[in-house]
Protein backbone atom coordinates (compact mmCIF):
# COMPACT_ATOMS: atom_id res chain seq x y z
CA UNK A 1 0.00 0.00 0.00
CA UNK A 2 1.30 3.32 -1.50
CA UNK A 3 0.57 6.46 1.17
CA UNK A 4 0.82 9.57 -0.54
CA UNK A 5 1.25 12.49 1.98
CA UNK A 6 0.48 16.69 0.77
CA UNK A 7 2.34 18.90 1.98
CA UNK A 8 1.40 22.31 1.28
CA UNK A 9 4.25 24.63 0.87
CA UNK A 10 4.70 27.39 3.04
CA UNK A 11 4.33 31.53 1.60
CA UNK A 12 6.08 33.81 2.88
CA UNK A 13 6.41 37.79 2.49
CA UNK A 14 10.13 38.47 1.00
CA UNK A 15 10.35 40.19 4.63
CA UNK A 16 9.58 37.12 6.32
CA UNK A 17 12.01 35.07 3.83
CA UNK A 18 14.81 37.65 4.88
CA UNK A 19 14.12 37.68 8.39
CA UNK A 20 14.11 33.82 8.71
CA UNK A 21 17.29 33.83 6.35
CA UNK A 22 18.89 36.36 8.82
CA UNK A 23 18.29 34.39 11.32
CA UNK A 24 19.05 30.77 10.41
CA UNK A 25 22.54 32.53 9.55
CA UNK A 26 22.81 34.28 12.46
CA UNK A 27 22.08 31.15 14.18
CA UNK A 28 24.85 29.48 12.72
CA UNK A 29 28.27 31.90 13.48
CA UNK A 30 26.95 33.30 17.17
CA UNK A 31 28.53 30.20 18.89
CA UNK A 32 31.62 30.67 17.39
CA UNK A 33 31.59 34.40 17.76
CA UNK A 34 33.13 35.13 21.10
CA UNK A 35 33.64 32.59 23.41
CA UNK A 36 37.75 32.02 24.27
CA UNK A 37 39.20 28.59 25.33
CA UNK A 38 37.48 28.38 28.72
CA UNK A 39 35.77 31.78 28.57
CA UNK A 40 31.61 31.78 29.19
CA UNK A 41 29.98 33.10 26.41
CA UNK A 42 27.94 35.90 26.23
CA UNK A 43 24.73 36.13 23.69
CA UNK A 44 23.76 39.03 22.46
CA UNK A 45 19.94 39.01 21.01
CA UNK A 46 18.29 42.09 18.79
CA UNK A 47 14.77 41.40 19.59
CA UNK A 48 13.41 44.46 17.55
CA UNK A 49 12.24 44.02 13.32
CA UNK A 50 14.33 42.72 10.46
CA UNK A 51 14.14 46.37 8.86
CA UNK A 52 15.73 47.78 12.37
CA UNK A 53 18.28 45.12 12.58
CA UNK A 54 18.98 45.42 9.29
CA UNK A 55 20.01 49.20 9.66
CA UNK A 56 22.63 48.40 12.78
CA UNK A 57 23.07 45.74 15.47
CA UNK A 58 25.35 45.08 18.05
CA UNK A 59 28.77 43.19 16.30
CA UNK A 60 28.26 39.27 16.96
CA UNK A 61 23.97 39.77 18.00
CA UNK A 62 21.54 37.36 16.67
CA UNK A 63 17.62 38.37 15.70
CA UNK A 64 15.18 37.07 17.48
CA UNK A 65 11.96 39.49 17.55
CA UNK A 66 10.59 39.42 20.78
CA UNK A 67 7.41 38.18 20.01
CA UNK A 68 9.23 34.97 19.01
CA UNK A 69 11.74 34.36 21.43
CA UNK A 70 10.60 31.86 23.38
CA UNK A 71 9.77 29.32 20.15
CA UNK A 72 13.80 30.04 18.78
CA UNK A 73 15.73 30.72 21.80
CA UNK A 74 16.87 26.99 21.95
CA UNK A 75 18.43 27.61 18.47
CA UNK A 76 21.08 29.84 20.24
CA UNK A 77 21.25 27.94 23.44
CA UNK A 78 19.89 26.29 25.48
CA UNK A 79 21.88 26.81 29.03
CA UNK A 80 19.39 28.33 31.24
CA UNK A 81 22.38 29.72 33.17
CA UNK A 82 23.81 31.71 29.16
CA UNK A 83 24.80 35.16 29.85
CA UNK A 84 22.07 35.98 27.32
CA UNK A 85 21.74 40.13 26.82
CA UNK A 86 18.67 41.57 24.88
CA UNK A 87 18.32 44.79 23.49
CA UNK A 88 15.85 46.94 20.99
CA UNK A 89 15.04 50.15 20.11
CA UNK A 90 14.15 51.56 23.70
CA UNK A 91 14.33 48.83 25.98
CA UNK A 92 10.49 48.20 26.02
CA UNK A 93 10.69 44.92 24.10
CA UNK A 94 13.68 43.83 25.13
CA UNK A 95 11.68 43.78 28.87
CA UNK A 96 9.79 41.54 27.43
CA UNK A 97 11.79 39.34 25.86
CA UNK A 98 13.97 39.31 29.25
CA UNK A 99 10.75 38.32 31.23
CA UNK A 100 9.99 35.69 28.90
CA UNK A 101 13.03 33.89 28.92
CA UNK A 102 13.16 34.26 32.89
CA UNK A 103 9.85 32.44 32.51
CA UNK A 104 11.27 29.85 30.51
CA UNK A 105 13.99 29.29 33.14
CA UNK A 106 17.15 31.49 32.08
CA UNK A 107 18.67 32.66 34.53
CA UNK A 108 21.16 35.32 33.25
CA UNK A 109 19.19 37.65 30.93
CA UNK A 110 19.86 41.26 30.75
CA UNK A 111 18.19 43.89 29.36
CA UNK A 112 20.22 45.84 27.89
CA UNK A 113 18.15 48.59 26.79
CA UNK A 114 18.02 50.16 23.32
CA UNK A 115 20.60 49.82 20.40
CA UNK A 116 21.33 53.88 20.21
CA UNK A 117 22.09 53.89 23.93
CA UNK A 118 24.69 50.39 23.58
CA UNK A 119 26.79 51.97 21.03
CA UNK A 120 27.18 55.18 22.56
CA UNK A 121 28.56 53.89 25.66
Amino acid sequence: MTRIINVQPIMLRSTQYIALLAFMLSALFVSQYNAYAGEKMTYWIDVRTQEEFAGGNVKGSVLIPYEVITDHIASVTSDKTADIRVYCRSGRRSEVAKEALIAMGYTNVTNEGGYEEIISR
